[in-house]
């Protein structure tokens, strides 16, 4: 079979296994991304029309905004997918499975010129071919990767609306923030491997399965908050 998940450890010796998305998923992406600007641009064509040679020039304009900006925008603050990868259920990631940032998908986008050739992504999709995990120019350059965005069980989500919990004894700053890291991290890995995980700290949350695991996010955001109390105290000092 051929294999398109890819592990990759984190710094904190987690393995995150993202599914790579192929060519034909990320085409069907890009036209309804291209469907959805057809209809803004015949919209404007519309309003803008009534404007005379002005009005041109405000097409013009928001034209070119919107082909660099329209993925740029999606994919940084809506987590890596413009409306058409949602739709296909893929989003845009650093190779080593953190969220894309401006720097990233900016390089990505503008070198989508040079994919685009000669037609219809025809070098972008040679060069997604020739490489195993689908990347085209853009991606090689930015250090992005396609994958597909994995089905989050409902016991496996973000607890941010845990009230904190003051750590039962006292740890080291690297466990606490080890607690910290598996917080921030357990959205993007299976329920098992989360459950795996908390399951090593039972002796310390007294718990075990999904029970630990809300322990550990009471925990962390107990955590978090008390370093934001921190600050403003070393400050006045």
């Amino acid at each position: 079979m051929f294999d398109t998940n890819r592990i990759i450890e984190t710094p904190e010796g987690i393995e995150l296994t993202l599914r790579v998305a192929g060519p034909v998923v990320r085409a069907f992406a890009w036209g309804i991304d291209f469907a959805i600007r057809a209809i803004v641009y015949i919209a404007l064509a519309i309003l803008f029309g009534q404007l005379g040679d002005f009005g041109t020039g405000l097409l013009l304009m928001s034209i070119f905004i919107l082909e660099w900006f329209y993925p740029v925008l999606f994919e940084v603050y809506r987590q890596g997918a413009t409306p058409g990868k949602h739709a296909m259920k893929i989003k845009v990631l650093h190779e080593s499975g953190i969220p894309v940032d401006w720097s990233a998908s900016m390089i990505r986008n503008l070198l989508r010129v040079v994919d685009f050739l000669p037609l219809l992504y025809g070098f972008g999709l040679i060069v997604t071919l020739m490489n195993k995990d689908f990347k085209r120019l853009g991606d090689l350059a930015a250090g992005t990767v396609v994958v597909y965005m994995d089905d989050i069980s409902k016991h496996s989500t973000v607890l941010s609306t845990e009230s904190p919990r003051p750590m039962p004894l006292i740890l080291p700053l690297e466990q606490q923030q080890a607690i910290i890291n598996f917080a921030e991290r357990s959205q993007y890995l299976p329920y098992e491997r989360n459950e795996e995980l908390a399951n090593i700290v039972t002796s310390m949350t007294g718990k075990k399965g999904y029970s630990s695991i809300k322990v550990l996010y009471q925990l962390a955001n107990g955590l978090i908050g008390e370093r934001n109390l921190e600050v403003p105290n070393k400050l006045d000092n």
